[in-house]
């Protein structure tokens, strides 16, 4: 993994209208960075907003405020068609969703070749069917898949049909919205194992948008915890599950079954209150440890560093 930036996300907002006067704040001013050749694990509750915000980076939904900067750019700039084919073909998305986010009426080879007839990757239906081959096998399918439909495919399968139309384009980042939450817990070891080859493969770089935070700590390099709209904390994989200081981070972890009973009988597992913090002044994302980004007041920045300075 390299520091170079590959994505800046800048106080990005994304607030929606439920009412004449009500508004939710999906997004309520997220900063942080993704670099070259990272994953970037994304985690929390349903509802926190991730999936919004990978939405909004790639411009399902327009901002409300703020900036996405890809290759130097805003995103949320980009208005003519030659700069969002462009944009379009750098940037794509796995969905979470396999057996939604297939049309239902389309054979595998025109699913897969979609991205590919778009951009005009292929100069004959002979080279774009061997791109198609090429793109099953790469995600463990065969080429006889290719004149299927997508209801005679299990979960898994599915998803690998969706990582193939999203590797089409060749795509220097891919988004992967909650990939495997569909799927049994027999297949989603394999997708993961998948697209870290894949990674390894094509130089890729991902957003990986996920609940699971004991899957998220197998395949990110850092981590980014939203609650509500926000951005909690932000650290590398192991230093989050060493030491995790922010209350939810703590909550969210203490969840995670192990397999073993007799730690599993005695284990306390933590709560969260979301009105335990410090009022006497407004949070902030403060660096705590090195790289180690926590939202929280001065007077609790000073509790977590006595907390973690032996650690």
């Amino acid at each position: 993994m390299s520091k170079e930036k590959l994505v800046e996300i800048k106080n990005l907002k994304q607030h929606f209208k439920t009412g004449r006067h009500s508004v939710v704040k999906a997004v309520d001013g997220l900063t942080f960075d993704i670099y070259k050749g990272e994953t970037f694990g994304l985690v929390g509750e349903s509802g926190c907003g991730k999936s919004t915000t990978g939405r909004t980076i790639i411009r399902l939904y327009d901002a409300t405020d703020g900036e996405v900067i890809f290759g130097g750019e805003n995103v949320h700039n980009k208005k003519n068609k030659a700069d969002l084919k462009k944009f379009n073909r750098e940037m794509q998305m796995i969905f979470q969703d396999p057996y939604a986010s297939l049309n239902p009426r389309m054979k595998v080879e025109d699913i897969i070749a979609e991205g590919i007839d778009i951009h005009e990757l292929v100069n004959s239906p002979q080279e774009r069917k061997k791109r198609v081959h090429e793109l099953l096998e790469t995600v463990g399918l065969n080429k006889e898949h290719a004149n299927r439909y997508p209801h005679e495919f299990s979960g898994g399968q599915r998803q690998r049909i969706g990582i193939a139309r999203a590797l089409a384009v060749k795509p220097s980042f891919i988004i992967a919205d909650e990939p495997i939450s569909a799927l049994d817990v027999s297949i989603q070891a394999q997708v993961v194992n998948l697209m870290k080859q894949l990674q390894r493969e094509n130089d890729l770089t991902y957003l990986f948008i996920a609940h699971d935070l004991s899957m998220v700590k197998y395949i990110s390099d850092r981590i980014g915890v939203m609650y509500f709209g926000k951005l909690v904390e932000l650290a590398d994989a192991d230093e989050l599950y060493k030491h995790p200081m922010h209350p939810y981070t703590q909550s969210l972890l203490s969840a995670i079954p192990l397999p073993d009973p007799d730690y599993e009988r005695n284990r306390v597992r933590k709560g969260y209150d979301p009105n335990q913090h410090d009022t006497s002044e407004e949070p902030e994302f403060r660096e705590v440890r090195p790289n180690h980004w926590v939202l929280c007041t001065t007077k609790e920045m000073e509790h977590y560093k006595k907390e973690h300075a032996t650690v």
